[in-house]
């Protein structure tokens, strides 16, 4: 039987506004797995990084980012587990991470410990966010084309290290496949791994040499020939939603949401 994911109404403190605008992944995860993902709405952040910008390295004052944090905690059962991410495929432990340290510098995050908060940044590269069968394992990877082309997603699921089949994953905000225009490097980069990645990519009609890429089907192309059957969402484009999405690519100076998977207990 479907769980429901953790809903706005149920998880809110009175006084925390960037509950009001949450997207819950509609996916099968089993009962004690929640996740959600932030928009740009319901922070103190100004300027290009209005409002709810949760990154420390995007430009904004720190105060600001502090208080978008604080308010991000008051829906989780624990602090997220934030990464330093460098565009990679290294995974870490979530429940390995220390907040009182700097974070570790990995794209990906797994655990099965309770309340230990997976948590990748977004403003354009697709959150993986992923959970197996029974609910003991979880995990989220940020998989932009770099991440996506060098295995971010397999050794995501190589450190959970169970069958793939009994994971499910879902897919959340991306630069959609009309917004993201690539150079024939990043195409190149995935017919190296497998020529029928082809099928994810289209010239555009206007720049020679340029592809528009599907970050989603090439995510699902990477799931399905890792053994991941299970697998949700994809669709929504951060570019060509601004009210309610950040967009590096749209925008250039501006700032970072969440995707955030856990589990009860």
């Amino acid at each position: 039987m479907k769980a429901p994911g953790p809903q706005a109404s149920d998880m809110q403190p009175a006084d925390t506004p960037c509950a009001a605008d949450l997207i819950v992944p509609d996916w099968p995860a089993p009962p004690g797995v929640r996740a959600l993902v932030t928009t740009r709405n319901g922070g103190v952040s100004t300027g290009a990084h209005c409002s709810l910008n949760l990154g420390t390295r995007a430009g904004d004052d720190p105060l600001a980012v502090a208080e978008n944090r604080r308010r991000l905690d008051a829906l989780l059962p624990a602090p997220a587990r934030w990464l330093q991410q460098v565009h990679g495929s290294r995974v870490v432990a979530a429940h390995d991470i220390d907040a009182t340290r700097p974070p570790p510098q990995a794209d990906a995050s797994f655990t099965d410990r309770p309340h230990a908060v997976c948590t990748v940044m977004i403003a354009d590269c697709m959150p993986v966010l992923l959970c197996s069968d029974d609910g003991r394992w979880i995990g989220a990877a940020h998989c932009g084309w770099r991440g996506l082309a060098g295995g971010a997603i397999e050794n995501t699921l190589d450190a959970i290290g169970i069958d793939a089949r009994r994971m499910i994953a879902w897919l959340g905000p991306a630069i959609g496949p009309d917004a993201f225009e690539v150079g024939a490097d990043v195409r190149d980069a995935f017919l190296a791994i497998d020529r029928s990645d082809d099928v994810a990519f289209r010239p555009s009609p206007t720049v020679p040499g340029k592809w528009y890429a599907d970050l989603f089907t090439l995510g699902r192309r990477r799931l399905a020939r890792a053994g991941v059957t299970q697998v949700h969402g994809g669709g929504l484009c951060t570019v060509s939603d601004p009210a309610r999405f950040f967009s590096y690519r749209r925008d250039g100076t501006t700032g970072r949401m969440a995707a955030l998977v856990w589990r009860d207990a």
